[in-house]
Order: C-alpha cells, then sequence, then structure tokens
C-alpha cells in the first residue's frame, strides 16, 4: 500500500499539464470510441445526438481521472463534482458548435470534425477544470 501511495504522490508532482495532457488524452481517446460506436450505430445522420451520448457517458469517467490523476485533488466531491457538470456543459456547447461547423463548411466527415472538436475542447476544459472545478484555495 505504501508503495502505490508513493507512486501516486510522485505523480501528482509532474506538472498538471503534463498530467492533463496524459489523462486528457486517455478521457478524449474514450470519448471518441463511444461517440463512432454511436455513430456507426445511429447513423451519421443523427451525430448532434451521438455527441450528448458521448459526453453523458464519459463525464463519470472522465471527473474521477480530472480529480485523483489530474487535479490530485482530496474531499470536495460533491462540490467539485457540480463544478465540473458547469464545465462540460459549456464544453458541451462549444463542441457541438465546433462540431456542427465543422461539419457544414470545411470536412463534411462526422469522424474526422468531432476528433478536431475534441482536441480543440480540451484546451478549453483544462482551463475551466484547473481555474474553476479543482481550484485550489
Amino acid at each position: 500500500m505504501e508503495v502505490l501511495k508513493s507512486l501516486y504522490n510522485s505523480w501528482c508532482k509532474i506538472p498538471d499539464k503534463l498530467r492533463f495532457l496524459f489523462i486528457g488524452g486517455v478521457n478524449a481517446g474514450i470519448s471518441y470510441i463511444i461517440f463512432a460506436f454511436a455513430v456507426w450505430i445511429l447513423g451519421e445522420q443523427h451525430y448532434q445526438a451521438c455527441v450528448i451520448l458521448q459526453w453523458t457517458l464519459s463525464s463519470v469517467f472522465s471527473y474521477f481521472n480530472q480529480k485523483f490523476f489530474v487535479f490530485c485533488t482530496k474531499g470536495n466531491y460533491l462540490n467539485e463534482y457540480l463544478k465540473c457538470c458547469s464545465t462540460w456543459a459549456v464544453s458541451y456547447i462549444v463542441n457541438v458548435i465546433i462540431l456542427e461547423l465543422l461539419v457544414k463548411f470545411v470536412v463534411k466527415n462526422v469522424y474526422i470534425a468531432q476528433f478536431v472538436s475534441i482536441f480543440l475542447v480540451s484546451v478549453i476544459t483544462y482551463v475551466l477544470f484547473k481555474y474553476f472545478a479543482f481550484k485550489k484555495k
């Protein structure tokens, strides 16, 4: 148990931007897989519904990853989760706008458009998580 605690403490000493890149990459990958699978099942014409499904399913997994492995916070579970929900609401709105613009005017392919959108939204999400949801007092 002490070895795990020591590893965790060492992990939390890595700069949070690097931790976010790694954990955020895992979260983004899972989110994208959920999106792609939903589009495959429901069809490309329902890509906006697939984004809703993606955000809903990946949010809980993302919350725990952000809390424990990116920002390494303790306690405040409900408060941080509610703030994360606000962050995800903003991120979701930005995501659907970017996705819609890319599909309508740029790439026309929902898979590529969502891949680009997830990457762009990740920057906004990091800032909101760091300075709002998991802000250290």
